[in-house]
């Protein structure tokens, strides 16, 4: 039994039912997921695009100090609209560097390739297909610094505690001076970050329930995608916005010879996205074991790209 299926079979047995976000990318959700970057609705990718346009000159010379080699590493590389801003500009300024770009995606991965080969062909790029700490794992040890890139709020899928174990992993599998560039969501209008993940044209329905469609196809489910709805909710308390999706009515569904019961109105939960204030954000570096070298934000502050130090 691969991965996939135990997590999907231990998450819909679980009391209450889950599925992990990090399945949505099929190369059905990797283009669900570039359509949600592009929504009027969707602020976060404009932001930070804003951020990195702005912000780039600073970054080459803290990534690249005195002209040093340096390895780019970007964790959930995508299909890098962002990351090409700085790869353009640091490749303009002749900067030493390789970029290596990481993603559970091997089709998001081979696409974001094959589009580097024809618009930056002098880019050194070696993408790794694999989770992260395993990819780093992969990389040489060699005495060139490491600037990891970890941006899009994604850190904000994790919870509190989940983030701190994550970030402190991240830590001991840096060397010291490496750099780590982490794009966090801040709180803010409600309405605002409520939208964003129930936008009005419904990508972001359609990216969830495209995991139920991916169980279908590759775990033989029988999912009726249309007895589920999209429901997601902010709390500004805790910043957290958290994604479900609901059944609708009483009903089964048959998985690997596995039946599950949902009841009318039932929840599974999907995914969370957290929002932060400055206040957390340098909590959580020091949690971690990171210096904090600068924050540079957006127009509107709707987001922030933290620059910290090992």
């Amino acid at each position: 039994m691969n991965q996939f299926a135990k997590d999907v079979l231990d998450g819909l047995s679980a009391t209450p039912k889950r599925l992990s976000s990090k399945y949505f990318y099929d190369e059905i959700g990797d283009k669900l997921f570039q359509r949600i970057m592009s929504l009027d609705d969707y602020y976060l990718t404009r932001s930070e695009y804003e951020i990195l346009s702005n912000s780039k000159s600073q970054l080459l010379k803290i990534f690249g100090a005195q002209k040093t080699p340096f390895n780019l590493i970007e964790f959930g590389a995508g299909d890098g609209y962002k990351t090409k801003v700085l790869l353009k500009h640091f490749l303009a300024q002749n900067a030493d560097f390789k970029y290596i770009p990481i993603d559970i995606s091997g089709n998001v991965l081979d696409i974001l390739e094959t589009a580097l080969k024809k618009e930056l062909p002098d880019l050194k790029v070696k993408g790794i297909q694999n989770e992260y700490f395993k990819a780093l794992d992969q990389l040489d040890k060699s005495n060139e610094r490491n600037v990891v890139l970890f941006l899009g709020s994604n850190i904000g899928n994790f919870t509190g505690d989940q983030a701190t174990t994550f970030l402190q992993g991240l830590y001991d599998s840096l060397k010291q001076g490496d750099i780590l560039l982490i794009g966090f969501d801040l709180k803010k209008d409600p309405n605002v970050i409520l939208k964003a993940y129930n936008d009005r044209e419904g990508v972001t329905r359609d990216f969830n329930l495209n995991l139920l469609n991916r169980i279908n196809n590759e775990l033989g489910g029988n999912f009726n995608i249309d007895k589920f709805k999209h429901h997601p909710i902010y709390n500004p308390l805790t910043g957290t916005t958290t994604s479900f999706l609901v059944s609708t009515e009483e009903q089964t569904v048959e998985i690997m010879d596995k039946t599950f019961y949902f009841d009318a109105w039932e929840a599974v939960h999907m995914e969370i996205s957290q929002k932060y204030d400055l206040k957390a954000i340098v909590n959580l570096a020091k949690e971690a074991g990171f210096k904090v070298l600068n924050n540079f934000y957006d127009e509107k502050k709707y987001f922030v790209d933290a620059v910290w130090q090992k």
